[in-house]
């Protein structure tokens, strides 16, 4: 068997060549070699769970696709409003497989390689060969309507619309025709995705990640807060009512609740610094930050924040 932190060395040396050889791409595409996010680190968000694991079985357990006489999806494809877990979705399953994890921030991506006017034709390319001599990986592609991403801004309209599908659906393309890879993406705009994505071989399986309120609010909190005392070393909750919190706050995304609860954190650390010890966290704390929230709402336009 092959030592996992040596396939974790090669996955990252084989992408950072490539890479370097591919300046437009380095900052809209990522790696994690060895990705440790478990699926119960995610909270709620059983029914995507389920579908995700369902597709692992593609890398860890292929045979049992033929026992029943059918065969693994090509892609899987989440949709999903910004900050309802996607990425961590993604990310979990690189995790579960044993696989490198390569995000690929397509509206970032699409920018860089437009303004940095590459050799589409290496890059593409190159990015075959690249894939081709990794360890097994699971590529994500993030946001594929991506002249509707949020940080795309007045800049979409003025985008080669077509140039760009083709590209993408090169990338695409390639990266599933390689055995040991595993395909996901991701749209927070699914009404105008275009049908290419979905046709047969590409993204034959939609997921939606639609997080049920306020259940998966509150585990995915609590995860969280778990955490932070984890650090700390200490308990700063204590018998902490979440659903109390949560019930009067329906807009925020779970992405948005949990920059909350780090808002709320990092109020409390800054009273400690100045000398004003203070208790454990109550939910008065967290109805300010709430009002915060809601206030920056009204003069910033936002769809969501990740989860993160």
């Amino acid at each position: 068997m092959t030592d996992p932190t040596l396939l974790a060395d090669r996955a990252a040396n084989i992408w950072s060549s490539f890479q370097r050889n591919v300046e437009p791409l380095a900052r809209g595409a990522m790696i994690v070699p060895a990705p440790k996010i478990g699926f119960d680190e995610i909270g709620g968000l059983a029914n995507p769970k389920e579908e995700i694991l369902t597709y692992a079985y593609a890398q860890t357990r292929p045979e049992v696709y033929g026992r029943w006489g059918t065969f693994p999806p090509s892609a899987m494809l989440m949709i999903g409003r910004r900050g309802s877990g996607k990425t961590l979705l993604a990310e979990a399953l690189a995790a579960q497989t044993g696989t490198a994890f390569v995000r690929v921030d397509v509206p970032r991506m699409v920018l860089d390689v437009i303004h940095g006017v590459p050799k589409i034709g290496e890059l593409i390319q190159g990015w075959s060969t690249a894939l081709d001599e990794m360890p097994p990986v699971t590529v994500f592609f993030d946001e594929l309507e991506f002249s509707r991403a949020h940080d795309m801004g007045d800049r979409a309209g003025e985008l080669p619309t077509g140039p760009i599908m083709d590209f993408l659906f090169e990338l695409i393309d390639r990266s599933l025709s390689i055995p040991d890879a595993l395909v996901i993406a991701s749209t927070s705009h699914p009404d105008t995705l275009p049908e290419a994505f979905l046709s047969p071989g590409r993204f034959e399986r939609v997921v939606e990640v639609n997080p049920l309120f306020p259940d998966d609010v509150i585990e995915a909190l609590r995860i969280h807060a778990r955490g932070a005392e984890s650090r700390a070393g200490r308990s700063i909750f204590g018998e902490f009512d979440w659903k109390a919190v949560v019930d009067d706050a329906r807009e925020p995304s779970i992405g948005d609740w949990v920059r909350i609860l780090h808002a709320v954190l990092r109020r409390m650390a800054r009273l400690d610094a100045a000398g004003d010890v203070p208790e454990q966290i109550s939910e008065e704390d967290f109805a300010r930050e709430i009002s915060r929230f809601r206030q920056a709402n009204t003069r910033i336009r936002s769809d969501g924040g990740n989860y993160l």
